[in-house]
């Protein structure tokens, strides 16, 4: 109705235009007739193609817009898995790890599926067989009091080992959350990490807080399954219970220099060997740095000093039939050097890794009651080479050494009996995908009495699963 109307109009426009004065007062002839009616075809042919182009651009206003979305809600084809927490290490072309990285999501703001706030969800497992030719479950170090972790070589026979159901997740756009649980093989539930950190401060720092590895340590701050060797260096069996863990808050700077350089600091609980639980809740601290780069499109390295301070309140450790109390505080100091090379960068092919840490501690306080000053130190050595795709073969040296201590100690747990305990192992390995490892290892460990070990691993993980550290 509104387009006739409007065609009316204009009709009536045109014929006053075409109709002189004169010409309207007198009878309209065919010939102006047939000028009306061509102003109004071409009249109704501007207006439809006005109406077509209107629908166009309609058109693509609504496909732009859908598009937008699409781009911006998760599907179920695309799930979301949530980005690490800013690298703390220096990202370099010769990494040799072995584990994808996980990839992250655009940032959006428009509205999310419910899957998008299901954490991503991975699991370790690591099955081993091992014989020893000694009972590796009576396994001193002479001079050192252990924990009790540390005084098995291993199982003998078949064994799962420990287990691990890692969940992550960005919480939001300032923090970052990740819980590990370990099953280990006699059963029951460990968390083993339990944090959250943050993942956009200022200034380059980082906070994380829960449970956690230390950052002291190379090694220390990476899961078993991430090692190349099956077990710790002798240091790390000596002195730290083969591994600290703790619960506190952890403050990481790394410094906006082209060299990567951070330091750290972290206030801990202190419930783990070699401290002992307080009554403030605050019975472990520890300092570090760590500083590396790129030599050249080959070669990569990072270094690190770290200092540990424990304070111990009857710390009992176990030593065959006898239980060892110890009060006092110990102080560790580390340091560590990590060289990799990969030809132009590219690991794929082959790939070296260099990779040693020295240990120097000192304990003051009583032992059994006796005064007791001891030094002991501690390092390891281990190279592993890449030599074709998927296949790699390692050597490792290690060893612990303890002052004499006080005559008064002669026959107990500190007596170092003038030995030096020494380990000497070999690995090959062979990776089946970035996702499945094999190897089979051999030890001989020279602690206490001469054991040697050989030993079947396989370690595999399922579901998302981050890039390991450098």
């Amino acid at each position: 109705m509104k387009l006739k109307r409007t065609l009316g109009v204009c009709a009536f426009g045109v014929a006053l235009r075409v109709l002189s004065p004169v010409q309207a007062q007198a009878v309209v002839t065919d010939e102006d007739l047939a000028q009306i009616r061509q102003s109004i075809k071409q009249l109704e042919a501007q207006h439809a193609e006005d109406k077509k182009h209107i629908k166009e651009l309609e058109q693509r206003l609504k496909n732009s817009d859908s598009k937008a979305l699409a781009s911006q809600t998760p599907t179920s084809e695309s799930p979301t898995v949530p980005p690490p927490p800013k690298s703390d290490f220096p990202t370099t072309t010769a990494s040799t790890s072995y584990s994808p990285a996980v990839s992250a999501p655009a940032q959006s703001s428009a509205p999310a599926s419910a899957g998008a706030f299901n954490p991503a969800i991975g699991v370790t497992m690591m099955g081993t067989y091992a014989h020893f030719s000694h009972n590796p479950d009576k396994a001193p170090v002479p001079g050192f009091a252990l924990g009790n972790e540390a005084n098995s070589l291993g199982t003998q026979g078949f064994s799962l080992g420990e287990s691990e159901v890692s969940l992550s997740a960005n919480i939001d756009q300032a923090l970052y959350g990740q819980l590990i649980l370990s099953y280990p093989r006699e059963g029951g539930v460990n968390v083993e990490e339990g944090f959250i950190q943050t993942t956009s401060l200022p200034l380059g720092f980082t906070v994380k807080a829960g449970r956690f590895f230390s950052g002291i340590g190379y090694l220390n701050e990476q899961h078993q399954h991430a090692w190349d060797f099956l077990d710790a260096p002798l240091p790390y069996r000596a002195m730290l219970n083969n591994q600290l863990g703790d619960e506190g808050v952890q403050i990481r700077w790394t410094a906006p220099t082209e060299t990567f350089l951070q330091f750290g600091m972290e206030g801990l609980r202190g419930d783990k060997f070699p401290a002992t639980p307080t009554n403030d809740g605050l019975g472990a601290q520890s300092v570090f740095v760590k500083a590396g780069g790129d030599v050249n499109e080959s070669n990569s390295w990072l270094a690190s000093l770290a200092y540990y301070h424990a304070d111990a309140q009857d710390r009992q450790t176990t030593n065959d039939t006898t239980i060892d109390t110890f009060t006092g505080s110990s102080d560790l100091g580390i340091a560590g050097l990590v060289w990799k090379w990969a030809p132009n960068g590219n690991p794929v092919q082959r790939n070296l890794k260099l990779q040693s840490e020295f240990f120097f501690r000192h304990e003051n306080g009583t032992f059994d009651d006796l005064a007791y000053h001891g030094d002991q130190t501690g390092f390891y050595g281990q190279a592993v080479y890449q030599f074709m795709p998927r296949w790699s073969i390692g050597a490792r040296y290690d060893q612990v050494s303890a002052d004499d201590g006080p005559s008064d100690f002669t026959g107990m747990t500190l007596d170092n009996l003038d030995h030096t305990p020494r380990r000497y192992s070999g690995v090959l390995m062979y990776d089946t995908s970035e996702f499945g490892r094999f190897r089979i290892q051999y030890n001989y460990d020279d602690s206490a009495q001469a054991n040697q070990g050989v030993m079947f691993n396989y370690t595999v993980s399922l579901g998302a699963h981050g890039a390991h550290q450098y």
